[in-house]
Order: structure tokens, then sequence, then C-alpha cells
């Protein structure tokens, strides 16, 4: 009996330890008080991840980034969401010799990597969003975490980007931005919270080497953005109305995963490849009272 009250004990004080900050976290997604788990992903196989919940862009899209978008890049294994962005050269099937265009005048990408997003498939509004993850830091890696509203072109639809690094001016930098519609066409208005990635690792030098969890409590009032539970940035929904009166963060948002390489990121010519972003869970928590809070 006595041995057998060491194995029990033995077992509660295993699965009560906190997870390692330095590995994934395979514990059953926790209680929160006042909120239901409404839909997670944990990554927990080997192999592609989920089709019901992540669907894929590709090719050059955005920013006049270096890589080359494609779902070869996004594997699940060892517990974690694994994006790499690779330096190889690839032929780009949308050249067009003579173009101006910065999607078709490339004959050839220099990098690839992977945006997975849930667009069509899982979407929300409001709740409580969490991301465990492990970010690269190398001077091209630009890894995000980010949602936009399914309604309206950007920037009307409304982002929030939960997490981005790269680097403003050339300072490393740790961001937490909200944007929505201005009058005029693809210019946002940006509520932005810059935060040098200095601060982070002055008294936490294994900081990249950790995962760390980036948290959006959102609701019809405000939305917040923490990361290890330090308050980043905050706004009032009711100031990020679009000129025509839309409010784009009273609406669903889908979720992107991503790891952009160059363009904000810098230039990835003298770093390592490939550049690894792991995502180990991202969570959806919503109110059990559809009045809360």
């Amino acid at each position: 009996m006595f041995i057998l009250c060491l194995i029990v004990l033995s077992a509660e004080t295993l699965f009560a330890q906190k997870a390692s900050l330095y590995k994934p976290d395979f514990k059953t997604p926790s209680e929160i008080k006042g909120m239901k788990l409404v839909w997670n992903d944990e990554f927990n196989w080997k192999g592609k991840p989920d089709p019901a919940n992540w669907t894929y862009e590709n090719g050059f899209v955005r920013n006049q980034e270096l890589q080359w978008y494609r779902p070869e890049n996004a594997n699940c294994r060892k517990g974690v969401l694994l994006i790499e962005g690779r330096k190889e050269k690839i032929n780009n099937p949308k050249y067009v010799a003579g173009s101006s265009d910065w999607k078709t005048g490339r004959e050839f990408a220099e990098y690839t990597s992977a945006c997975i997003k849930s667009i069509g498939l899982r979407q929300f509004q409001f709740g409580r969003f969490e991301i465990r993850a492990r970010i690269d830091t190398a001077c091209g890696a630009w890894p995000a975490i980010w949602t936009l509203g399914v309604a309206g072109g950007w920037p009307s639809s409304g982002e929030i980007d939960i997490m981005e690094f790269y680097r403003w001016k050339g300072v490393p930098t740790i961001l937490a931005n909200f944007a929505w519609g201005t009058d005029k066409r693809f210019v946002a208005k940006w509520d932005d919270l810059k935060k040098p990635y200095s601060d982070f690792t002055k008294d936490n030098p294994d900081w990249a080497k950790k995962f760390h969890i980036w948290k959006m409590d959102w609701d019809k009032d405000s939305i917040k953005i923490f990361l290890d539970d330090l308050l980043l940035n905050d706004v009032a929904v009711k100031d990020c109305v679009n000129p025509d009166g839309f409010n784009p963060f009273l609406q669903p948002h889908y979720i992107l995963l991503n790891l952009a390489i160059g363009a904000n990121g810098g230039d990835p010519s003298h770093s390592h490849s490939p550049i690894k972003y792991e995502v180990d869970w991202v969570r959806v928590y919503q109110w059990k009272d559809p009045l809360s809070p």
C-alpha cells in the first residue's frame, strides 16, 4: 500500500509540473473559469497540418518578401507545427520576362517558406486566443501570428497582429498591432506597439530558445494582446471604425501562421538555413455566458 501511494503521488507530482519552456507541451488544454474551449489544434502527430483546420498560401503573396510560399515547408512533428524558411532556388512559374511586377518579374525565388490559414474552416468572433510558439530571431526572419476579418478587402476587413517579429529601423523588435480601413485604398489606420527584442533578452538571454505564449482577449468593447501575461497593446473596439461605418472587429476573423523571409525581416543572406518557426498549439476559448465579459 505504501509503495502504491508513492506511485500515485509521483504521478500526480509529474502531471502537476509545468511544461518545460524548452520543449513542446503535451498537456491537456487548461480550463479557464467562465470560458469554454471551442477549438484547438495541438499539432501532436507526424505529417501535414490538419486539412479540416488549415489551408495554404502559395507563391509570392505580399510585401515584396523573398520567400515562395508552399505547403512543403509546413509539417507537424515532435509535437509542433514546424514552418521552415529554407534558402533554396526554385523556378517562378509565373515569371514574365521584362515584367515590372515584383511577383512576375523574378525568374526565381531564392527562399521557400509556408503560411497556413484557417479561412473558411475555423473563424471566430470574440474570445481568448492562445498560441504557444518558439520563434527564430535570425536576420531575415519575419514570423507572425495574426488574424483577418472575413468580410471586406484589406485593410477594411481588419487585421490583428497577435505576434510579429522583425527588424524595425534595423532593430530586432516584437510587435503587437491592430489595423483597419481608411478612405484610401490599401492604406491602413494602425494602432501598433513596437518593443525592442533586447527588452526581453536583457534578463533572459535564452529567450529565443524557449516557447512563449501569445494571448489575445477580444470582446465587443476591447482587444488586448499579451506575451507571457505581459500586456503589449490594447484598443477600444469603438475606435476602430472604417470610413463607411463598418467595424471590422465586430465580425469573425480567421487565423494565419506564417514565416516570411526578407522585407521587414532584414537580409537573410548570412543567416542559417533553415530558419525555424515552431507552433506548439493554438487554442480558442469563448465565454460560457454570451453576455460576458
